[in-house]
């Protein structure tokens, strides 16, 4: 799949602007802060329905502006091509595809971005809040009823855990039927996500192998937020009293994590940053390896500050995978990587928020 056209309006400090993408290689260039980075922010909205930029969803509508506005038109690999909106006012996400008003959920199922940006390491180092949003992003677009799932698991786990916050004691009639669901839903997800990942490790393997030869083979371990061969509706029966004192749910599918192991680098804490970058790339990169299997086309790709991130040889390594493959690919930079001066990019300056086309 490849965006077309795509167009912004009030997203950070981009006013308004229209851009149109080639099917190859797209780089935006400009000084840091002109607004590179928010072109890639956008086509990433539009399929994760978030930003991967940490702080306030306030902070992503342009100061003095009503809302954002972001517009695309997608071509997938039949030729069928969808017009997607997604629009912000206040506190509320508008969802509109080929005219209709939708659902976000509905939005994101019709185009899929994967991001490395400079705070990609912390899918690496950091919380398991960001492991478990690429795990789900994943499975959503493999399972297509994980997202229901999702909703009813979250319900339940927000009335089980009001619950325990009451001062009331906790009856078996009225906290079991929640734990029940809990545990009914939380395996499914659970299920999932263990195929998920089993169909993901061979392009890890294979990403690990031309990133970082030098760590030997590599592992996944999967953690599914409860002890391995338990039954969760026993274990949220058992742990009520001590949820209870803390006042959360402690146990299920909501505490979940994974993380990768090398021959040579078992634990997080042998990989220096650069490591760490380079771990995230290989997920991200194996992430739209599995996805354009799954789906029969590739997703779209952004790099954001490029050169910056990877130095030589790795830009060389993913710039000429990349290159034997379909995806449309938008990088950003303060100038033209040099990896890419002879493969033929459309190429676009950035400068306070408005963008030029120069190629």
């Amino acid at each position: 799949m490849r965006l077309e056209r795509l167009q912004l309006q009030g997203l950070r400090c981009v006013s308004e602007a229209t851009l149109e993408l080639a099917p190859g290689f797209n780089v935006l260039v400009g000084a840091n802060g002109a607004g590179k980075t928010s072109v890639l922010e956008a086509a990433f909205l539009l399929s994760h329905g978030r930003s991967f930029r940490s702080g306030a969803r306030e902070a992503l509508v342009q100061r003095g502006a009503s809302g954002l506005n972001i517009f695309s038109s997608v071509r997938h690999e039949d030729a069928v091509l969808h017009r997607l909106g997604l629009g912000r006012e206040g506190a509320r996400w508008n969802a509109r595809l080929d005219s209709a008003d939708v659902s976000v959920g509905e939005l994101i199922r019709e185009c899929a971005v994967v991001c490395f940006e400079p705070g990609s390491h912390a899918l690496i180092a950091g919380a398991a809040d960001e492991r478990r949003r690429f795990l789900d992003w994943g499975v959503f677009h493999v399972e297509h009823e994980f997202l229901p799932a999702w909703r009813r698991y979250q319900r339940a786990l927000k009335q089980r855990n009001s619950l325990l916050r009451s001062s009331s004691a906790l009856d078996d009639a009225l906290v079991g039927p929640w734990e029940h669901e809990l545990a009914r839903m939380g395996s499914l997800i659970d299920r999932w996500r263990r195929n998920y990942l089993d169909a993901l490790l061979p392009f890890l393997r294979e990403q690990a192998a031309q990133l970082l030869p030098e760590l030997g083979d590599v592992e996944l371990r999967y953690r599914p937020g409860w002890a391995d061969g338990e039954n969760l509706v026993d274990v949220l029966a058992a742990q009520r009293l001590r949820d209870q004192g803390r006042g959360h749910t402690t146990s299920g599918a909501h505490r979940a994590d994974w993380s990768l192991s090398f021959q040579h680098a078992p634990q997080r804490e042998h990989l220096s940053r650069g490591q760490e970058k380079l771990t995230a790339l290989i997920c991200v990169l194996a992430q739209a390896w599995l996805d354009a299997k799954h789906r029969g086309e590739w997703p779209i790709v952004c790099l954001d500050d490029l050169a910056s991130e990877l130095d030589q040889a790795h830009q060389v390594a993913v710039v000429a995978s990349l290159r034997q493959t379909s995806a449309q690919v938008l990088i950003t930079g303060t100038e033209l990587p040099t990896v890419l001066e002879h493969t033929p990019v459309r190429l676009f300056h950035v400068e306070q928020g408005a963008l030029t086309p120069l190629l």
